[in-house]
């Protein structure tokens, strides 16, 4: 969620450059200059508001910004393993450009106190809200030392609003918005869940459901990416995650708060057996899946009352668009102002030329940049109103030079376009009924939860391993090359009826599959798109089934061929425990691979 090269080129979901040094003054590159100073913060979080933590930040301040010519602030946080120095980039420009940046180490990381929460809105959330008040002048939070023996002064240099979005009268109230990526953008949401006075959001790569992203299972969903089956413990995340935070977050932070490595290291306590029992069993249990809805929007997004430009992912194996979808949707159905991006990176590959660059942001030369400016200028100086579309796309088949505007494609509204269905038949695709044929396939799923496929390592490479699917383990249904390009913007889905044994064990006996989309060129080169694969973990084989896959945006070009796989197993999931012989057989008209095209 952050802070790991390819594990990830994006550590975050926008790592910046290394912060300035305490209370040390800029030359900026326009007329405005600006000082960094670190602090330390005495916030109060937990259920109950009862547990003490030392939060290290640094604030940056425009030169001149006083009681009398106020200017706006923005909160960032880090991502996973991350700290407040990744956050300079941002602080940097905006502070040039008349904001006031406050930029600070989540918990457990970066030298700020207490363990890790996953962004829990009792934890995360209330620790940022005591953040909010300092910026709104409220004093006895902030000190320049980490034994808070140093008070610093009030705050009066931020522009102060007297109602917050709940409506109510408000004190200590700044005009702030907040952005980050990752487990910076999960930072946002629980924060604006406890605090009305946050005006406006910018959540870059990161989660709707948790226990989807950790476990997903692309069936049976009850709203978004929520399910009601549990779903498949994703392997190499999760150990990347426990390790970054459990090893090096713990070692780094054990001088500021020693309790730290006691139980679950560097992890509140339920973490650690709920992360072991997940991997054992292969699914998360009950209380796995509480722990991990509970810090994520899915559940409290009613309580989200501000204007959201989110943007998310197409090359992310970690936080997929299917996330930002839901959390979008659920968004704009209950009136919140909220634009969605679709950008080339993420968590599993870095920026296009022309979208970002987090060391040096340029409005001018940089289309997501470009995007965040013009939001923080309506929502937080009043500026002119961002006439961008509601959905824009990066798509990566599309030539340019410089900035990346011209690749993205954009619409008034998502979802996009149209639907365009291809019916099984046999080991074909085909796009008409009439074509329909009867034939079937049959595979294993392996006892133990044995991968019987690679797509990959997740947290390393999309190409080590190389991608490889074990005959016998998997069936699979391919288009005739097609005869015009076929645009995909949105997740396919895929309805398949399987015979294979009633399960009887509860979700450790229920099927394992995994559905994937591959474009084969006319050299018969199969590629995965964006490493993306649908775990599915089966309730009732004796229905049909629909697998909602990742939504990609992909052009496959004319000569090309659509490929869906369905596998029993992948190298980055924890499969079915049980065994099974799984048959799909064709020749009626309700098994089809349905893609959102556009004409």
């Amino acid at each position: 969620m952050g802070g790991m090269g390819r594990a990830k080129a994006l550590l975050a979901g926008l790592l910046m450059v290394a912060a300035a040094a305490p209370a040390t003054a800029y030359a900026a590159d326009t007329t405005i200059g600006f000082s960094v100073t670190e602090m330390h913060f005495d916030v109060l979080a937990g259920p109950g508001g009862v547990k003490h933590c030392d939060v290290v930040g640094d604030l940056y301040l425009p030169d001149g910004a006083s009681a009398k010519r106020p200017v706006p602030a923005i909160l960032t946080t880090n991502g996973f393993g991350g700290s407040k120095d990744d956050r300079a980039g941002i602080g940097k420009y905006f502070a040039a450009n008349e904001y006031a940046v406050l930029a600070y180490s989540g918990l457990g990381f970066g030298g700020s106190g207490c363990k890790i929460t996953m962004d829990d809105p009792d934890w995360d959330g209330q620790a940022a809200s005591q953040l909010v008040s300092f910026l709104g002048g409220q004093e006895g939070i902030a000190y320049y030392d980490a034994a808070h023996a140093q008070p610093v002064p009030a705050l009066t240099s931020i522009v102060q609003d007297k109602v917050d979005h709940n409506g109510k009268p408000s004190t200590h109230d700044p005009r702030v918005g907040m952005i980050g990526g990752s487990y910076g953008g999960g930072a946002q949401f629980a924060a604006a869940a406890v605090d009305p006075r946050i005006d406006t959001l910018i959540p870059i790569i990161t989660w709707n459901d948790l226990s989807y992203s950790l476990a997903p299972n692309n069936t049976d969903l009850r709203t978004g990416v929520t399910y009601r089956t549990p779903g498949v413990t994703k392997l190499t995340w999760p150990v990347l995650l426990f390790g970054v935070g459990a090893g090096l977050s713990s070692v780094t932070g054990l001088s500021n708060d020693p309790s730290r490595v006691l139980g679950c290291p560097n992890f509140t306590n339920e973490i650690c057996p709920d992360l072991l029992a997940s991997g054992t069993l292969g699914y998360p249990t009950n209380d796995t899946i509480s722990l991990l809805r509970h810090a994520s929007v899915t559940s409290f997004v009613d309580r989200i009352k501000v204007p959201v430009l989110l943007m998310q992912g197409q090359n992310d194996t970690l936080f997929n668009l299917n996330e930002s979808i839901a959390t979008f949707q659920a968004l704009k159905a209950q009136g919140n102002p909220v634009k969605l991006v679709w950008q080339s990176w993420g968590h599993s590959g870095g920026p296009a030329p022309g979208e970002i660059d987090p060391d040096n942001l340029d409005p001018a030369t940089q289309y997501e940049t470009a995007r965040m400016v013009a939001w923080f200028n309506q929502y937080l100086k009043n500026g002119p109103v961002d006439t961008s579309p509601e959905f824009t796309y990066f798509r990566d088949w599309v030539s340019y030079n410089g900035i990346a505007t011209p690749a993205y494609g954009s619409a008034p509204q998502y979802p996009v376009g149209t639907t365009s269905t291809l019916y099984l038949s046999g080991k074909n695709l085909v796009w008409s009924p009439a074509d329909v044929g009867p034939g079937a396939q049959s595979f294993g799923t392996i006892p133990g939860g044995i991968p019987t496929s690679s797509s990959g390592i997740d947290v390393l490479s999309p190409n080590l391993p190389p991608d490889l699917n074990l005959p016998g383990t998997y069936a699979s249904w391919s288009s005739a090359p097609l005869s015009s390009p076929v645009t995909v913007v949105g997740p396919p889905e895929l309805t398949v009826q399987m015979q294979s044994p009633i399960p009887a064990l509860g979700p450790a006996g229920k099927p394992v599959v995994i559905a994937k989309i591959y474009d084969v060129a006319p050299d018969h080169t199969a590629s995965l798109i964006h490493n993306l694969v649908a775990p599915a973990r089966i309730a009732d084989p004796s229905q049909p089934v629909t697998i909602t896959l990742p939504a990609i945006v992909h052009q496959f070009a004319a000569g090309h061929s659509i490929k869906v796989v369905l596998a029993g197993g992948d190298l980055n999931y924890r499969g079915g425990l049980t065994g099974a012989l799984v048959t799909v057989a064709t020749g009626d008209l309700g098994q089809t691979l349905t893609l959102p095209t556009l004409d």
